[in-house]
């Protein structure tokens, strides 16, 4: 039974940051940085020029001087906003109510909140309360993938099933300057806030992706990665770390993506934006160009890294040029430690 994934609906957050912005900013808040000059040039140059933040630059709960729980409080209340936001707009445009809804599946890794987002917004879009949920708090960038994989199973079990997928991240609060690692001072220009939704279901409700098997669907976890890329706690709030071996962290997994892909074409690639690099890495492993993976690429010059929400994006922005009907497709997402999360579909127009 085909399993159908409609086009999504990204929100961006409100304040769109410029790269020159943050540049000055470390600057201001590191002028004595022994690898300051550098810091600067790698920023430059890593394929964002903005991103979008919940919260200005110089707000608290963004520049470090908020503590944990204040940070917190706000990043999650930030991101169920946008994930209203874009749940509601996906509904409306798919013509359906709340009572439709037969699943919920969330992501999100950047606020922690007991409940999640799942049954916050069962309550706010007036889900029927006894839909399947899933909430997933720690897949960050492999979220939206894995969030997708998912739902395509609930659908495959449950014929008739139409499940709202969810993903919302506020990257910037690990915005941090207790942070001075040259990788903290990257990430500092990677990341952008944003919340998406799309709808997967058994009967299509337009152009997208259609998913056959569970043969369609791959999860991996790159053995002795655990510490590629790890989040951390303390009392000035969220870190995201990583160690030298996380930038080849994609030429590592796909071996594994190909062998899962047993020669099965892909025309069309929905790369998870995590870096220019991780982009690159992986469409020269599917014998793809820089401009098949154009839509990866500009979701990261204009919008950072998105964590979950990435792949949304890059989906969404497909359905603005759509591939011929019938073309082979993958998503793929990576995420912490270095694990690989991935569909393959056929697009339908």
């Amino acid at each position: 039974m085909p399993v159908h994934i409609t086009r999504p609906t990204t929100v961006l957050a409100a304040h769109k940051i410029t790269t020159a912005e943050i540049a000055d900013d470390i600057r201001a808040h590191h002028p004595d940085h022994p690898r300051l000059g550098a810091i600067l040039r790698v920023i430059g140059n890593c394929g964002v020029d903005s991103r979008y933040f919940t919260q200005p630059l110089g707000s608290p709960t963004i520049n470090g001087i908020a503590d944990i729980g204040q940070r917190t409080h706000q990043a999650f209340n930030d991101g169920l906003a946008m994930a209203e936001q874009a749940a509601r707009t996906t509904l409306d445009e798919h013509g359906l109510q709340p009572g439709d809804i037969t699943g919920l599946i969330t992501t999100h890794a950047t606020g922690w909140a007991v409940p999640n987002l799942d049954i916050h917004l069962t309550a706010r879009l007036g889900l029927n309360p006894g839909i399947r949920r899933i909430a997933m708090t720690t897949t960050a960038c492999a979220g939206g993938a894995t969030a997708l994989i998912r739902a395509v199973e609930q659908a495959l079990l449950y014929p008739g099933s139409r499940i709202l997928v969810v993903a919302a991240e506020v990257l910037s609060t690990s915005y941090n300057h207790a942070d001075t690692q040259i990788e903290h001072m990257i990430y500092k220009a990677l990341f952008g806030d944003s919340g998406a939704a799309t709808i997967v279901s058994s009967d299509p409700l337009g152009p997208g992706l259609t998913i056959t098997s569970p043969d369609s669907l791959f999860e991996y976890a790159l053995p002795g990665s655990l510490d590629f890329y790890a989040g951390r706690l303390d009392s000035t709030g969220l870190h995201f770390d990583s160690t030298k071996q996380a930038a080849g962290g994609a030429r590592h997994v796909m071996p594994a993506v190909l062998n899962w892909l047993n020669g099965r074409t892909v025309d069309v690639p929905v790369i998870h934006p995590g870096s220019k690099p991780i982009i690159m890495d992986t469409a020269t492993a599917l014998s793809l160009t820089e401009d098949d993976a154009r839509h990866s690429l500009e979701t990261l010059r204009e919008e950072g890294n998105l964590g979950g929400v990435s792949v949304f994006r890059v989906l969404e922005r497909t359905h603005d040029e759509p591939p011929v009907d019938g073309s082979d497709a993958l998503v793929v997402a990576y995420g912490p430690g270095f694990s690989v999360s991935a569909l393959h579909g056929a697009w339908t127009s």
